[in-house]
């Protein structure tokens, strides 16, 4: 069976153990001891509308701070992987675009990406005096 902090109050008080010599001094031992309890009541139904109000934000879970804050961690750990992978998606369609590229390392292909690049701007060129020499342009 529980005792319930009122009924232990007033036996203790009907004791006389809340009770010092002077009158004044048993009002303020037994006012702080009240009020430690109401205090400690008190923040226990703040706890438990906090809670709630969390659980009603979070579908029903509550976390605490420390999963909060492993949580964050990871997110930062993954977040500085996130632009590799964009990085690696980059690369996989760069190898895509060049022909013969798929078996180079990141070096050969950028080396390969300059090439092409440099023939295609030559391809061009070639088109463009061939459209003006058919057309009859002097340009």
């Amino acid at each position: 069976m529980g005792v319930s902090p009122q009924s232990l109050l007033v036996s203790l008080d009907m004791k006389g153990l809340l009770q010092g010599n002077d009158h004044e001094q048993s009002g303020s031992a037994k006012g702080s001891l009240c009020s430690k309890h109401m205090g400690a009541q008190a923040n226990k139904r703040n706890w438990q509308m906090k809670k709630q109000r969390v659980m009603r934000k979070n579908g029903g879970h509550v976390k605490s701070k420390r999963a909060t804050r492993i949580l964050t961690k990871r997110v930062a750990r993954l977040g500085s992987k996130k632009p590799a992978n964009g990085i690696v998606r980059r690369v996989r369609t760069l190898k895509r675009l060049i022909p013969n590229s798929e078996s180079m390392g990141l070096d050969g292909l950028f080396q390969e990406t300059a090439d092409y690049i440099l023939s295609l701007q030559m391809r061009v060129r070639a088109m463009q005096v061939m459209v003006n020499v058919l057309g009859g342009s002097d340009e």
